[in-house]
């Protein structure tokens, strides 16, 4: 079983968490694009979703989903997303797509999290296979490179990539994050940051890792 294959499995079984007449959050990537198209199987069964970019936006709307603002809606039952690391504590680390602040916000209206990977995303350690995006005011982007070097960090200027905000993205290389709440409670209060893309103070409520052997939920 290849990896698109992993993924489409593990989004398939996200569709079990999707209740009747509920607006649905959904993230950004290619695992969420998977549970896009899965998603589309009930677009009858609920009301819509909100997403976290444009570019899900738009594929909602091609399945015939409504597509709901966040600020339309006060909460979501679920919001489901995928990671590029997560850790035994459900931790993550996302923004690999540049919708890191986006998925925040969405993540924040969820009362239930849940992330669908490849087994591959799972590590002990959030930084140790990929680097941590940190999303930037333009003007900030040398200072805010500064500190994370004196962090320990190896910050990277994405070329090319204005977030669906019009900020630019740091990647922070060789940063292994043991505690990753205080971290990502330090990195937002640096002048600058507009978010980092740890996820730990919101951490996933179930993580469904599909494998070759089939499909793992972890709740």
């Amino acid at each position: 079983m290849n990896q698109l294959e992993m993924k489409k499995q593990a989004a398939k079984a996200a569709l079990q968490y999707v209740k009747p007449d509920t607006i649905v959050g959904v993230g950004s990537g290619s695992t969420v694009n998977c549970f896009i198209e899965a998603l589309g199987s009930m677009k009858d069964q609920i009301k819509g979703a909100v997403a976290a970019s444009k570019a899900s936006e738009e594929l909602l709307q091609q399945q015939g989903i409504e597509v709901f603002s966040a600020n339309e809606v006060s909460e979501l039952d679920i919001y489901v997303d995928g990671a590029d690391e997560v850790n035994p504590q459900k931790m993550m680390i996302k923004g690999g797509g540049a919708a890191l602040t986006r998925e925040k916000i969405v993540a924040a209206l969820a009362k239930k999290f849940i992330c669908i990977v490849d087994q591959s995303k799972q590590v002990d350690v959030l930084g140790s296979t990929f680097p941590l995006p940190v999303e930037v005011i333009p003007m900030a982007r040398s200072q805010v490179a500064r500190k994370l070097v004196a962090l320990g960090g190896s910050p990277e200027y994405r070329e090319s990539v204005v977030t669906d905000n019009g900020n630019v993205i740091l990647d922070v290389h060789h940063f292994l994050i043991m505690s990753p709440m205080a971290m990502e409670k330090e990195l937002n209060n640096v002048a600058g940051v507009v978010t980092n893309g740890i996820f730990a103070l919101r951490p996933a409520d179930v993580i469904i890792v599909g494998t070759p052997d089939g499909t793992k939920i972890v709740e």
